[in-house]
């Protein structure tokens, strides 16, 4: 495949996930929850999540608002996160960290990703990673208030 048939692939991927965004929901009474929001372009992005007794991702959704980017990404974690772990999340969190910053990374990982590996040419424009990290950021946000509320119980 060419990288001009490739680029194109990405893009359907992009637009597909904006257009018919999965798990664009917000769940009832989440044990994560939390908004992200970008100032530079207005963005907004609403997580949730419903963890079963080992803290196992049952079900997550996301509700916002916002350019392409930014909604498709969510979309696209939404559907990667169902079954891992909180802790697994967070790995997956610094993965798509490292491919959007450009980052060296092994096969392994670029395979844990999946569709997310079409939202790698953002990164050629700094601006746009924001968008693309939103829903990532939100996610860190809801499990951080997770951890600190049941340690406080």
């Amino acid at each position: 495949m060419s990288l001009e048939e490739l680029d194109e692939l990405y893009r359907e991927v992009i637009l597909d996930h904006y257009r018919n965004p999965r798990n664009n929901v917000k769940l009832a009474d989440p044990d994560l929850s939390a908004v992200g929001y970008n100032p530079f372009c207005g963005d907004e992005v609403t997580i949730t999540a419903k963890l079963d007794k080992d803290a196992r991702i049952q079900a997550v959704g996301f509700r916002g608002q916002g350019c392409s980017i930014s909604q498709s990404s969510a979309s696209m974690m939404t559907e990667l996160l169902k079954g891992h772990t909180i802790e697994e999340a967070e790995a997956l969190v610094a993965v798509f960290k490292q491919m959007m910053l450009g980052k060296e990374m092994e096969e392994a990982q670029r395979l844990e990703l999946g569709e997310l590996e079409a939202l790698e040419g953002v990164r050629q424009y700094p601006i746009r990673i924001k968008c693309a990290l939103l829903a990532w950021s939100a996610l860190l946000d809801s499990i951080k208030e997770y951890r600190a509320a049941h340690r406080a119980s």
